[in-house]
C-alpha cells in the first residue's frame, strides 16, 4: 500500500507537471498572435529557449536556494534507492522539482508579452539565468519553504501566515511586476506614441494564435492549481470549481467591460485564473466568482490605463494581468476565506495585504535592478532599424511564413 500510495504520489505530481509545461506552449501562442507578424517567431522561439534556461538555471541554483536540495549525488540517491529522505522513494522529489521548474519558468515567460518586438535575445537569456536562479527562488522559498524566518514573522504579527495556495503571488505578481520594471527601461517600441501624445496601438498579427494560447493556458492551469496541493492524499475537489469559477468571472466581466473585444475576452478568463491561485483552496465558489469578475475588470481597466494614460508599452498587458491581478488575488485571499463569507477561515487580510504589497515590491526592485544593469552593461534594446525589420529576420533570419515571403 505504500508503494502504490507514493507510486500515485509520483505520477500526479507528473501530470501536473506535465499540464503546466503545456501552458507554455499557451504563453508562446498567446505572444505569437498578440505581435506584429514580422515578430511571431521571435515569440515561439523566446519562449522556448527560456524555459530551457530557467529549467538550468533552477536545476543548478534556484531549487537548492529554495529548498535547500542539491542535485549533484549520484543516480542511486536521487532515485531513492539509497535511503534516507533527501530525495523520497520513487524519486518523487525529482519529479517535485521538474513541476516546480515549470512555475519559475512562467516568470520569464510572463515577462516576455511585455517585452516583445524590441528585445535583444541574449539580455533577455541573461535576464532569465538571474531572475529564475536568483531572484525567484528568494521569494518561492521565503514563502513555500519558510526561508529567512519571513512566514514565522508574519505569523507572530498577524497570527496566520501568507497564504498563497498556487502562485497569485509568487509566480504571477512577482513576475508582472518584474515586467513592469523591464518594459519600463526598454522603452516603448517606435511609433507606439507620437511625440503630439497621440496613442498609435499595433493591431494583433492573429485573433486564431491568441485564443488558442488563451485555451492552453486556461486547460492547463488547472494543473497548475490543483495539483499545487502534490499528493492524492491533499488534492481537493474545491480547488477545481473555484477555479473554473474565477476563470468564467473573469471571462464574462472582461466580455462586458471590453464591450466582447476578443483580446479582453480571452485574457480575461486568465486574469480570473491569476486572481484565485493564493485562495483557490480556501475560497468558496461564490468567492471565487466574485475574485475572478473583479480581476476581469482590473484588467481590462488596467490595460487602458497602463498603455494610454501611463502611456508604458507592455505589449501583452502582462502587468495589469499577472502584477495587477496577481497582487489582487494575494488580498482576495484575505477577503474570501473569511467562514462568514462561506470561506474556510484561517487566514488573516493583514498578512495577505503586507505580503501581496512586498512581493509586489520586491518584483519591481528586481526588475528595474536586473534589465537596469543589462541596459548599462550589454544593451538590451535592438536599433532602430531591427526593430522596424522585425525581430524574426533580425534575430533568427527567417519570418514566420519563409515560403510565401520567398515567393
Amino acid at each position: 500500500m505504500d508503494h502504490t500510495h507514493i507510486g500515485g504520489d509520483v505520477f500526479f505530481l507528473l501530470t501536473g507537471a506535465i499540464l503546466v509545461f503545456a501552458m507554455h506552449g499557451g504563453f508562446a501562442f498567446l505572444e505569437a498572435g498578440t505581435v506584429r507578424q514580422k515578430n511571431q517567431v521571435n515569440a515561439l522561439v523566446k519562449i522556448l529557449v527560456d524555459f530551457a534556461l530557467s529549467t538550468l538555471a533552477y536545476f543548478a541554483i534556484g531549487f537548492p536556494l529554495a529548498y535547500g536540495i542539491t542535485f549533484f549525488v549520484s543516480a542511486h540517491e536521487l532515485a531513492g534507492l539509497a535511503g534516507g529522505e533527501t530525495f523520497g522513494a520513487q524519486g518523487i522529489t525529482l519529479v517535485r522539482f521538474f513541476f516546480l521548474a515549470t512555475f519559475a519558468a512562467a516568470v520569464p515567460a510572463i515577462i516576455s508579452g511585455g517585452i516583445a518586438e524590441r528585445m535583444k535575445f541574449l539580455p533577455q537569456s541573461i535576464a532569465t539565468l538571474a531572475l529564475v536562479g536568483i531572484f525567484y527562488p528568494l521569494v518561492e522559498g521565503a514563502v513555500w519553504n519558510g526561508n529567512f524566518g519571513m512566514q514565522a514573522i508574519v505569523e507572530s504579527l498577524t497570527g496566520a501566515k501568507l497564504h498563497d495556495f498556487a502562485g497569485s503571488l509568487v509566480v504571477h505578481a512577482f513576475g508582472g511586476w518584474v515586467a513592469l520594471g523591464a518594459v519600463m527601461t526598454l522603452g516603448a517600441r517606435k511609433g507606439r506614441y507620437a511625440a503630439s501624445g497621440r496613442s498609435h496601438p499595433f493591431p494583433p498579427s492573429s485573433i486564431l494564435w491568441l485564443s488558442l494560447g488563451s485555451w492552453l493556458l486556461c486547460t492547463g492551469w488547472f494543473g497548475f492549481n490543483v495539483m499545487s496541493a502534490q499528493s492524492l492524499n491533499s488534492v481537493s475537489g474545491l480547488v477545481a470549481i473555484n477555479s473554473l469559477m474565477a476563470m468564467v468571472g473573469g471571462i464574462v466581466a472582461a466580455a462586458v467591460m471590453g464591450r466582447n473585444d476578443p483580446g479582453f475576452v480571452h485574457n480575461g478568463a486568465l486574469a480570473g485564473l491569476v486572481a484565485v491561485c493564493a485562495g483557490s483552496d480556501v475560497f468558496h465558489p461564490v468567492g471565487a466568482l466574485i475574485t475572478g469578475a473583479v480581476a476581469g475588470i482590473i484588467f481590462v481597466r488596467g490595460f487602458h490605463i497602463c498603455q494610454e494614460r501611463l502611456r508604458i508599452d507592455d505589449v501583452l498587458g502582462v502587468w495589469p494581468l499577472h502584477g495587477l491581478c496577481g497582487l489582487w488575488g494575494g488580498i482576495a485571499c484575505g477577503i474570501f476565506d473569511l467562514e462568514r463569507l462561506g470561506g474556510i477561515g484561517g487566514v488573516s487580510f493583514a498578512a495577505q495585504a503586507a505580503g501581496s504589497l512586498l512581493i509586489a515590491a520586491f518584483g519591481a526592485v528586481a526588475g528595474f535592478a536586473v534589465y537596469g544593469v543589462l541596459k548599462s552593461t550589454v544593451g538590451i534594446r535592438l536599433d532602430e532599424e531591427e526593430e522596424y525589420r522585425g525581430a524574426d529576420l533580425s534575430i533568427h533570419k527567417i519570418g514566420s511564413a519563409p515560403e510565401a515571403e520567398i515567393r
